[in-house]
């Protein structure tokens, strides 16, 4: 799919703006060094919208290197959110976050809808919540105790902003038209 809006190329990217982008979203940086890989797409996106493209990137830098859930937790939440907002590229680019935070193949599979999981209590509520959230944006009184039971306040909190955040990007995405790049498809 030819994007609706088209990314700006590394090379468009006003100096001002990368460096904001790499001050806001550190891992950003190795995108703007003279042997970079390819820029993934949503950097060349944000960087369309200067006021927004910071505050974001620190936002998610927060949910990514700062938050108190569990890798395998936060990445869990991020494939079903990418799963049920059909993002494919949210989907692509964290399954290898996914598997390396100890996300099986197995489990890949389950959240995709193509096989069936045993999923442990705490695992069957965030794939619920998840659910819950994009079909009604709230959760349920009792998927809520499920996810009580097994998280503190602080976490229950960022399970709303990661389900939260990661709907908002595929929005975004998705309606763009962004999608990954060739070489990491």
């Amino acid at each position: 799919m030819t994007g609706r809006v088209s990314p700006l190329e590394r090379a468009d990217i006003d100096a001002g703006v990368a460096d904001r982008i790499q001050a806001s979203f550190p891992r950003a940086a190795k995108f703007f060094t003279d042997d970079a890989p390819p820029m993934p797409p949503v950097l060349g996106l944000l960087a369309l919208h200067q006021a927004i493209a910071g505050p974001w990137l620190a936002f998610s830098a927060a949910l990514l290197d700062a938050g108190v859930l569990e890798t395998r937790t936060r990445e869990l939440l991020t494939l079903a959110t990418a799963h049920r907002t059909s993002s494919d590229y949210i989907w692509q680019e964290h399954l290898p976050m996914a598997a390396a935070a100890g996300v099986s193949p197995d489990e890949v599979d389950s959240i995709a809808g193509s096989t069936e999981h045993g999923w442990s209590d705490a695992d069957a509520a965030l794939l619920l919540a998840v659910d819950e959230l994009v079909d009604r944006q709230r959760v349920s009184e009792s998927t809520w105790a499920s996810l009580s039971a097994c998280f503190d306040d602080e976490a229950l909190l960022e399970i709303l902003f990661v389900v939260g955040a990661y709907s908002c990007l595929a929005m975004v995405l998705n309606s763009t038209g962004i999608t990954v790049l060739e070489e990491r498809a």
